[in-house]
């Protein structure tokens, strides 16, 4: 009976520790292939591959499915940019609605370009839910309306953090102006 519960406890520490392992393969001088989770020492690797087993939980997994359904056939875009009170205020709506969103600053070409394209002007805040709907400017009823028609829930289980667009260049995402990241 002690076998068999330390051999339970075991596997399941076996298991946890296995979620999120790393694991390097690494050939030596002498071609000898080695696995271990311990990184090798500097000069005893000719080639070495570095590996994480395991998954990483989804960031959207404390989300209710509603919203995770939502975001994944409507997915929602904020155009803003340092426009005051409006662009406060659509940000701060849908942080407190709980919709995630991605936040493009319209002060760049890029998405100057893209919201152009999308609805005319280069006026914001706008907001895109999916590819169908773009509103222009912050009006609290029709953005419920639009979020509500795509299925987002009413009220937020959490607070949500926008996701900044990052930059074509590869380096780090623009802060949005008094936002929220």
């Amino acid at each position: 009976m002690k076998l068999a519960v330390f051999f339970c406890l075991f596997c399941m520490f076996a298991v946890y520790s296995a979620q999120s392992a790393t694991l390097y393969r690494w050939v030596d001088a002498d071609g000898k292939v080695h696995f271990t989770d311990q990184p090798p020492p500097p000069a005893a690797a000719k080639q070495l591959e570095e590996r994480t087993i395991g998954t990483r939980p989804a960031d959207d997994a404390q989300q209710p499915y509603a919203t995770r359904l939502a975001a994944k056939n409507f997915p929602v875009v904020l155009y803003n940019a340092n426009c005051g009170e409006a662009c406060t205020k659509a940000r701060e709506h849908l942080a407190k609605r709980g919709v995630p969103f991605t936040e493009k600053d319209a002060g760049t070409p890029e998405a100057n370009a893209e919201l152009k394209k999308l609805v005319g002007s280069a006026t914001v805040p706008v907001l895109a839910v999916g590819k169908v709907t773009q509103l222009k400017g912050y009006e609290t009823g029709a953005w419920d309306a639009a979020l509500d028609d795509a299925g987002y829930p009413k009220y937020a289980a959490s607070p949500v953090k926008s996701r900044p667009t990052p930059p074509p260049t590869g380096g780090a995402p623009k802060q949005a102006p008094g936002g929220v990241q």
